[in-house]
């Protein structure tokens, strides 16, 4: 296909989507005028009561089926409509060979690359991205890459690369930042054509602060790149340094004036359910939380919950009217929101989350796992907002899924077997570990109704506390060495959730016993690796 035809291509299916939107509009109207004219219709001989009554309940259902059409194709459009529109964007560069799209001058491009392992640097990425779209004139080209992908050897002399890094765990680089990683590590890399910035994310409750926001400012100088501007360090989304950040983007599409990013609003639900699983165990509370959305506007359009298996769940932690409150834990600060994994998919009609009462150094309660677990009364408002987080999105349905995981980490894993229950997908495998059985073993019934049903194909429990000698998912792991060399074979991913240090360290260095590095980094490449760790 030629370039010309990929771009009108791409077009065409953001139009596709757009028109889809207004005809689902449409029929909801219809429908509804429909439900109306049988509301005021008389009663006679032809249309008696319960004849009008059924008619009337079928143009509403009728009316709700195309709402929920509208509102997916409305969720579809704008996560892939952007996307689409960037990848005809890239192909236009393709095509002209790094020249400027109104073909006055040469014009090398610039490119945001985010390094993302929840979600939250890919959406800063994107609204840099559309500060400069918005700003840039049309001499420049702006361009939007996941690092996974991202080849720094093909950067054209003179490309300015504006980097948005997570930083994991004790300062870890996020999973997907491997290549590049392994890149800069040549001493021999010559990047003098090339300018940087970076933005380090990251969160000062961890020694690490930013680590690899910094490693990559080091290792992009040490190869000859020129910084654009000095590393900008951002603690927990402080909206100081994000400030910043947007005033640089400002400088560097020749405006003065920096765009203000409007922050996703909080959307409300309602507390339902609270019930602790894990009565009796020997490590703190893990509460079984179930959110339900309230239908709710913002600027005249309605606003549907919709979220995938593996998206993140930020909660304000404090009650809904105290968002803009700036002394909720007692310094003076603005209190920030905590992520939780997801552990229920859209069809369920509510919003599950597996919550473990947190403890700071110093003794005293954590402010968002005790406002959900202790201080918020069922029936009161909650703050909250979804976020995508696509790295840990679910795999085709045909292909196998291995998840591995423990403790609170069952919450991620539960959603993606859930969203696979609902596309009939049954070769998963469960890999799940606790401290005891009796008191620990979190959705214990549901797991063993989907092992009977078939849903499970293979279940394996690890309760390090049950024996003297304690054990571990890796330790199941190891023993299944043969077992899962078969699924990789057979094409199955591999997704993990929940520990970052202790768990998520021993099973990477299982794998990488039993698969070896280069299979695993392989699989990494290929988005057959994934991982949700804390």
């Amino acid at each position: 296909m030629s370039s010309s035809t990929e771009i009108h291509t791409t077009n065409y299916e953001v139009q596709q989507l757009e028109r889809q939107l207004r005809v689902q509009a449409i029929l909801i109207g219809m429908s509804l005028l429909i439900a109306l004219f049988f509301c005021i219709a008389p009663l006679g001989t032809v249309l008696n009561a319960a004849t009008i009554r059924s008619l009337l309940a079928l143009s509403l259902a009728i009316a709700f089926m195309r709402f929920t059409k509208w509102s997916l194709l409305r969720h579809q459009l704008q996560h892939e409509g952007v996307r689409l529109r960037q990848h005809a964007q890239k192909v236009t560069q393709q095509q002209t060979g790094g020249m400027v799209l109104d073909g006055t001058s040469n014009a090398a491009p610039i490119i945001i690359v985010f390094a993302s392992q929840t979600g939250y640097a890919e959406q800063l990425a994107q609204l840099s991205f559309e500060s400069l779209t918005h700003e840039t004139s049309s001499s420049k080209m702006v361009l939007l890459e996941d690092i996974a992908t991202f080849d720094i050897k093909t950067c054209t002399a003179g490309s300015r690369l504006l980097f948005i890094a997570s930083t994991t765990g004790e300062g870890d680089a996020p999973d997907s930042a491997a290549n590049l990683v392994a890149t800069l590590a040549d001493d021999k890399l010559d990047l003098s054509q090339i300018s940087y910035a970076v933005l380090a994310l990251g969160d000062k409750h961890y020694q690490a602060f930013c680590a690899f926001g910094h490693q990559l400012d080091r290792d992009l100088h040490r190869c000859g790149a020129q910084r654009l501007f000095d590393l900008i360090e951002v603690d927990n989304g402080d909206e100081h340094a994000l400030r910043q950040w947007q005033s640089q983007l400002a400088q560097i599409s020749g405006h003065h004036a920096a765009q203000e990013w409007q922050p996703l609003p909080y959307q409300h639900w309602t507390l339902v359910q609270r019930q602790q699983l894990n009565l009796g165990s020997l490590g703190h509370p893990v509460m079984w939380i179930r959110l339900q959305a309230h239908q709710t506007e913002f600027h005249g359009e309605p606003q549907q919950a919709i979220w995938q298996a593996g998206d993140i769940l930020e909660v304000f932690p404090g009650p809904a009217h105290e968002t803009l409150a700036t002394s909720l834990d007692g310094t003076g600060l603005k209190a920030h929101h905590r992520e939780y994994s997801i552990a229920s998919i859209v069809a369920d009609g509510y919003l599950d989350l597996v919550v473990r009462q947190a403890y700071r150094a110093d003794g005293s309660p954590g402010l968002a796992s005790s406002w959900l677990n202790t201080q918020a009364q069922i029936g009161d408002t909650i703050a909250a907002r979804i976020r995508s987080n696509r790295s840990f999105h679910a795999p085709r349905p045909e292909q196998p899924m291995i998840l591995i995981g423990n403790g609170t980490g069952i919450a991620g894993l539960r959603a993606h077997l859930k969203q696979r229950h609902e596309h009939a997908a049954t070769r998963n495998w469960l890999i799940f570990g606790e401290r005891q059985r009796a008191n620990d073993f979190l959705f214990a019934e549901e797991l063993q109704i989907w092992q009977e049903q078939g849903h499970l194909t293979r279940l394996d429990l690890a309760f390090s506390r049950d024996q003297q000698q304690k054990i571990y998912v890796q330790d199941k792991l190891r023993e299944a060495g043969e077992e899962l060399r078969r699924w990789i074979a057979d094409g199955a991913v591999i997704f993990v959730c929940g520990s970052l240090q202790g768990m998520a360290n021993e099973v990477d260095q299982a794998l990488r016993e039993l698969l070896g590095d280069t299979a695993l980094e392989q699989l990494r490449n290929e988005a057959r690796y994934r991982r949700d760790v804390y």
